[in-house]
């Protein structure tokens, strides 16, 4: 225990080191939300993986895969097939839009430069969802947190949500987007090497060690999902074209070009950590058959298998998967709600750290129930704003008739479809994932809407941002 401890430790202490550095160089209210577009391919695409897979990928996937089968392969192909075209159809496009539209530092600033809005109307109502659905989200990372604090150092659940709290509010405070990147990062690389080793010395040690228990593992229901089914699943890589967290990496690139070099590293880490994550459920139905908390996978076979120093090392990866997604979507919200305009830099930097603080208090009020699953969580947030943000989105960039009244429409849909197609409408010809129905009648409103009430202003702002993607210049 103390060899696990001491290297927890250490990893805290880096990334400590990282935000402190960080924060040394958070000179602008630019810096701390965007980074000054200062950000390199390898960092854009290894943050944006680890802010997008994390605490669901080492805990929530595994735990969906270890009770509902194979079955669950599914959204990981939805995933990795949204991923790719996001990075290939949005990436280069939005860091383009950021800078011709103006210096947008946040995807509800973009959509309002987009159609050149008089008004913060269509700012205001884009924030909100971020804020309603991003909080819902940051509540699942300090549940993946507090099981990791519960389930390894023996602590209440509610000591264990404190105390990881704590330190995501802590150094995403103190760093800004710099910090987040960075550590993201460091964090990306550490899941993807525990996803490939841990497997790995499952099945090589685990035939031969006592303590496990091997066996046969149950049937897996790979084929009794309907038709529907496998559709909502697939439609999890619709989300994608809507998660602000991921976008901002987009934004935040040196330079339009590095999009491509970012899509292979990004997407290189994907596949290797899907399939990292699919083989580490596989091998808990093999050796841990009877298990009390089925997202604990991961963290049971670490303290099985592994040299406590090795296994401290486990936990930090787990712990970084949760952190990695927190950090970022706390940035998301409070950028999305402050901005310089209207402040000096000094007053926005102070506003934006408050109000980390502030959006994590209630995240973390959310997470209060112990019983809570991180999967179902992550679900509802991910459905709510990639329907919500997503074709809003796709639109501006790809749809010269998109008005600031038809993003308003489609996302006031989305806010209405998601929770209750998700909580009240289940089985027969509703027995699909909240997001597919959700994404594409926000798309019919948008669409329509622009089509009927047209808006010189944003079909100029559009075909001048058009130039600027041919000739290749920002």
């Amino acid at each position: 225990m103390h060899g696990l401890i001491t290297a927890f430790i250490a990893y805290l202490v880096v990334l400590f080191l990282v935000a402190l550095y960080a924060n040394y160089r958070t000179k602008s209210m630019s810096d701390f939300a965007i980074g000054s577009r200062s950000i390199s391919s390898p960092v854009a695409a290894l943050s944006a993986g680890a802010s997008d897979m994390s605490g669901w990928l080492l805990l929530g996937l595994l735990g969906a895969i270890y009770l509902s089968g194979l079955v669950e392969l599914w959204i990981v192909i939805g995933l990795v097939v949204g991923a790719l075209l996001n990075w290939s159809l949005v990436a280069k496009r939005l860091r383009v839009a950021s800078v011709v539209w103006g210096d947008a530092t946040s995807i509800p600033h973009i959509l309002r430069l987009r159609v050149a809005a008089k008004g913060p109307v269509l700012e205001i109502v884009a924030a909100v969802a971020i804020v309603a659905f991003f909080t819902i989200y940051i509540s699942a990372g300090f549940i993946a947190g507090a099981k990791l604090f519960e389930s390894v150092f023996d602590l209440d659940y509610t000591w264990a949500l404190l105390l990881g709290a704590f330190i995501v509010l802590c150094y995403t405070a103190l760093g800004g987007f710099l910090a987040v990147s960075w550590t993201d990062t460091f964090q990306a690389l550490l899941m993807m090497l525990v996803l490939v080793i841990v497997p790995i010395l499952a099945f090589s040690v685990g035939s031969t060690n006592e303590n496990l228990n091997t066996t046969t593992p149950p049937v897996w229901n790979a084929s009794a999902y309907g038709v529907l089914s496998v559709i909502g699943l697939l439609a999890w890589g619709l989300g994608y074209f809507g998660q602000p967290h991921i976008l901002k990496r987009f934004m935040a690139l040196k330079s339009p070009n590095d999009a491509r070099a970012a899509r292979t590293i990004g997407m290189s880490w994907m596949v290797i950590s899907c399939l990292g994550s699919v083989a580490v459920a596989y091998a808990g139905l093999h050796l841990l058959p009877r298990i009390e908390d089925e997202e604990t996978i991961l963290i049971n076979l670490s303290e099985i298998l592994l040299n406590p120093w090795i296994a401290g090392v486990v936990i930090a990866a787990i712990m970084a998967a949760a952190m990695s997604t927190v950090d970022s979507q706390l940035m998301v919200i409070t950028t999305s709600i402050v901005n310089s305009r209207w402040l000096s830099d000094r007053a926005a930097l102070f506003i934006n750290r408050i109000g980390v603080i502030v959006i994590g208090t209630i995240a973390l009020l959310l997470a209060l129930d112990p019983n809570s699953k991180i999967f179902g969580t992550v679900s509802l947030a991910w459905a709510g704003i990639g329907a919500s943000i997503g074709p809003c989105v796709l639109f501006s960039l790809f749809y010269r008739k998109t008005t600031g009244a038809a993003m308003m429409a489609g996302i006031l849909v989305a806010i209405v479809i998601v929770p209750i197609w998700n909580e009240l409408l289940s089985g027969g010809i509703f027995d699909v994932y909240a997001l597919f129905p959700a994404f594409m009648l926000s798309s019919i409103v948008i669409w329509i809407v622009s089509r009927q009430w047209p808006d010189e202003r944003a079909l100029a702002r559009f075909d001048e941002f058009e130039q600027k993607v041919e000739s290749g210049t920002t």
